[in-house]
């Protein structure tokens, strides 16, 4: 019976797509369009009453409002606004590009994500959950700032700062470690931006150099969304395992529930690895390295304050429920010795001046970008769209996936 149910699910589904296949080719031809009986067959039934709702649903939207091809909060806004300059990123989805707007010459880095690619790999949740993050950025200094976000039959487009001082693990690899006035500098930018992220119950999870960006003063911004947990209350858990190897916490190897002390755990990795040149309990061999951040016992070498020691043992601490931050949250962080020469009003005012400038002449100087990325052409698909007529289920199913994505903020959020 059970076999039986499979197959005709299966045929069912099979059918539905060819259906669609069939709508969206009628849909997307014109001359098809114009037709009585394929306009008959397009058109909706009129809305029912509140009152019957449950019991006669209306139907389903037609196909071309299901798929929301165009952007919903910004119909304005698309791909060709925008002259693609530079890739200044890459990641499993796509790229991220240095580009300059046709109509008022501002730089933003446009992040173009493939539907297609994370629909294959069911991240559709990670991204939506990065568009809303970013939607609850603009209050904060150190978090980077989303303008607007719009969506084409089989791309996504954030339209972000453009942040080019360079990631932090860049300034590392070249000095190899920070003294510890520039790396304090950096862990209380660092721990301000989660603090505030805190505040939201929205979990990082993904603190990690590469995602840490110096801006062209040399204030840390931190980038990233994709992993960001939301609604964890103070005392909420989640236990998806997820994260990069060198900076997962104890709790997240050993699939237990875990909690925003996960952030806390990362900074302290970041924060050894800005003194020390690696990260605490690094191996080569992933196994090995996971071995040794369950069981192996903190090591510090002598060559840095007791404060900075105190602070590493408080937050490389792997019983979480004994690491620093588990009660107070980031009020016990901005209390520790270590950071006792910080004014954090003044940090966050962006008054304390940065201990590196990065010294960038302007939005085309990009020495602090990986010639590995700037180095590789421009895709001439990243600025056009396919043909309508090729739109097909697969990009039917890409859009209904990424309804709600498109947004542009209101005139407030600019005053």
């Amino acid at each position: 019976m059970k076999d039986k149910t499979t197959a005709v699910t299966s045929f069912m589904k099979q059918r539905r797509m060819g259906l669609n296949d069939f709508i969206q080719r009628l849909a997307t031809n014109s001359y098809a369009c114009k037709h009585p009986e394929v306009q008959s067959i397009l058109n909706l039934s009129p809305p029912q009453d509140a009152e019957h709702m449950n019991t006669n649903p209306s139907p389903p939207p037609s196909p071309t409002q299901q798929i929301n091809l165009g952007p919903s909060s910004n119909p304005s806004a698309k791909p060709s606004d925008f002259h693609f300059l530079k890739v200044i990123g890459k990641g499993s989805f796509g790229k991220v590009l240095l580009a300059r707007h046709r109509t008022d010459d501002q730089f933003y880095a446009v992040k173009v994500l493939q539907k297609k690619a994370i629909l294959k790999k069911k991240e559709e949740k990670h991204i939506m959950s990065e568009r809303n993050v970013l939607l609850k950025n603009v209050k904060h200094p150190f978090l980077v700032g989303l303008h607007y976000s719009f969506q084409t039959t089989d791309k996504l487009y954030f339209i972000l700062d453009y942040i080019n001082g360079g990631e932090l693990f860049y300034h590392l690899q070249r000095e190899r470690c920070f003294l510890e006035p520039r790396a304090r500098f950096y862990a209380a930018e660092i721990a301000s931006a989660l603090g505030y992220l805190h505040s939201l119950n929205i979990v990082y999870r993904d603190l990690k150099p590469e995602n840490i960006l110096l801006d062209s003063q040399g204030h840390i911004i931190l980038t990233d969304f994709g992993l960001c947990k939301e609604n964890i209350e103070p005392n909420g858990t989640t236990s998806t395992f997820c994260g990069t190897p060198e900076y997962l916490a104890p709790e997240v190897l050993h699939k237990q529930p875990y909690d925003r002390t996960v952030d806390w755990w990362c900074l302290g990795a970041v924060l050894y690895e800005m003194l020390y040149g690696l990260p605490p309990f690094y191996s080569r061999n992933t196994a090995e390295m996971y071995d040794n951040i369950l069981n192996k016992p903190l090591q510090l070498k002598p060559n840095i304050s007791n404060a900075a020691r105190h602070l590493l043992e408080g937050l490389l601490q792997k019983d979480r429920t004994k690491r620093l931050g588990c009660t107070e949250d980031f009020i016990e962080i901005k209390k520790h010795v270590f950071f006792s020469p910080i004014n954090w009003d003044d940090l966050n005012a962006k008054k304390i001046t940065p201990p590196f400038n990065p010294n960038v002449t302007g939005p085309n100087d990009l020495r602090h970008f990986d010639p590995e990325f700037t180095d590789e052409p421009v895709p001439s698909s990243i600025g056009c769209s396919p043909d309508s007529a090729l739109v097909t289920a697969s990009i039917k199913e890409a859009a209904e996936a990424f309804v709600g994505f498109s947004y542009a903020p209101s005139m407030d959020s600019y005053l």
